[in-house]
Parts: structure tokens; sequence; C-alpha cells
């Protein structure tokens, strides 16, 4: 799958839970032990916003800033549902995928930037899914799509901090990819 095209899945695939999350389920807790509904919804709009301007050009010093902000205000659904589209349609624009944006995490090229964007969102996804108790099933191509771009950080995965103690030992490679995905990236439901 394209990388375009597994943004606009993974994009789609994270509206359509969005679409589900009613504001008396803002503070239910998920997968994410630090963060409720409303924080991972946040999440999602500030990567969103941090990918644009770093597409833009923006310094690892000013994508940092992104953090500090808040995001969503009075109504973090349509504010996700705005930043999210906003990135779709820039990652678009994009005709160097090979230029270099000054990500926090380092120097990397435009096309790992959208490949850290699928990834997110198609995991807050499931995230969301689970929170809400709503359908956790994600389209096996995107499911395939993330888990073959983290399955090379198999053996650290667990030590950068943002995936739980990483892959259990008790998922096998017959597993369906979904399954390993969600394994790999500490997700335990």
């Amino acid at each position: 799958m394209e990388p375009l095209d597994a943004l606009a899945l993974a994009t789609s695939t994270f509206v359509d839970m969005l679409t589900q999350v009613g504001e008396a389920q803002m503070h239910l807790a998920t997968p994410c032990e630090e963060w409720d509904v409303r924080a991972l919804i946040e999440h999602v709009s500030m990567g969103s916003e941090m990918a644009i301007a770093l597409i833009d050009g923006a310094s690892k010093e000013e994508a940092l800033e992104y953090r500090d902000r808040e995001f969503g205000g009075d109504d973090p659904i349509s504010s996700c549902r705005s930043a999210v589209g906003a990135q779709m349609t820039r990652m678009r624009t994009v005709t160097d995928w090979d230029a270099v944006v000054h990500h926090p995490v380092g120097d990397v090229p435009a096309s790992q930037l959208i490949g850290f964007r699928i990834g997110d969102l198609t995991l807050h996804a499931w995230d969301l899914a689970i929170a809400i108790g709503a359908d956790a099933g994600l389209p096996e191509d995107l499911a395939g799509v993330v888990y073959e771009s983290m399955k090379p950080m198999e053996p650290f995965i667990g030590q950068i901090g943002l995936f739980g103690e990483g892959p259990s030992g008790e998922v096998g490679d017959d597993a369906d990819v979904q399954r390993r995905l969600l394994d790999l990236t500490g997700r335990r439901a």
C-alpha cells in the first residue's frame, strides 16, 4: 500500500472511531495509562498539527513547543477531526519524501514522518475503541502496514517508553496481523 493511501485509511479509521465518542466518555480510561479519552484525542490533534509544521519546515525546538500547547478547546472531537483532515491535505502536497524534517526524535525523512503518523492514527483508533467499548477491529491491510514498519524495532521497542513493555513473547507468527501489532506495541487488551 502506498504511504498516502495508508495515511488516508488510517485517518478514516481514526475519524470513524472519533465520531462514536460521546461527551460523557471523555474521561474514560484508555489503554494508554496516562491518558483518558480526551487526552488521547488531544494527543492526536497535537501530533497532526506538529506534522504539518514539520513538513512546513519547523525546527526541532518549534516542534517540541507543540507538546506544551493545549488542543481541543471546548470541542476536542471537532478540533481533532479538523487537525487530522488538515494533516491529510498537507501530506498530499509533499513532493519530496526524502526531505529532512526536524522531528523531536531527530532528523528523519518526510517518508518516515508519514509512517509515524500512520502508526499513531492506527494504534490510537484501537485505543479509542477499547476505551469506549466499540468494535476494535482494524483494517487488516492497515494493521499489516503498521506492523511491518514497526517489526524491526521488536528487540528494543519496550525500552523506548512509548509502547509499554513491548511484545509479550506469547503471540506467535501464526496470529492475525492485528494481534501481532497490538502485542508488539505493548497492547494487551
